[in-house]
């Protein structure tokens, strides 16, 4: 994870991937056995990670605040897992949750979840 930043309107900003011995992998790599499922990764990917931090992301009107878009997006619409596994992230966090937490022990959170949710994608 790139260091995060603050962003406008209290968004804390991040980027994100995982890397293997020759790099970024793909989420392919990650990917069922069997194959990826349809439809985009963080489209099972955002839901587990979400939960993995639940209580510390604001909800604002019934949704969390959470946004999670690829950094590098597919070269084929029709193949969407086919693109490295590194994304921009940005949540707004609870106030008096996250006002608990120093800077690092946030993003140890945030990294910890994100490797629970990586990990997860690989079950079917």
């Amino acid at each position: 994870m790139a260091k995060p930043v603050d962003g406008p309107d209290d968004w804390w900003l991040a980027v994100l991937w995982v890397t293997g011995p020759e790099g970024v992998v793909s989420f392919r790599d990650v990917a069922p056995a069997g194959g990826p499922p349809p439809g985009p990764p963080l489209m099972r990917l955002g839901p587990s990670f979400a939960g993995s931090l639940s209580g510390l992301i604001r909800e604002e009107d019934g949704r969390l605040a959470i946004r999670l878009v690829p950094l590098v997006p597919p070269d084929d619409d029709a193949r969407p897992w086919r693109c490295p596994l590194a994304m921009r992230a940005a949540f707004r966090w609870e106030p008096a949750l996250a006002s608990t937490l120093r800077p690092n022990q946030l993003a140890e959170q945030v990294l910890a979840g994100f490797r629970r949710s990586v990990e997860a994608l690989h079950r079917p």
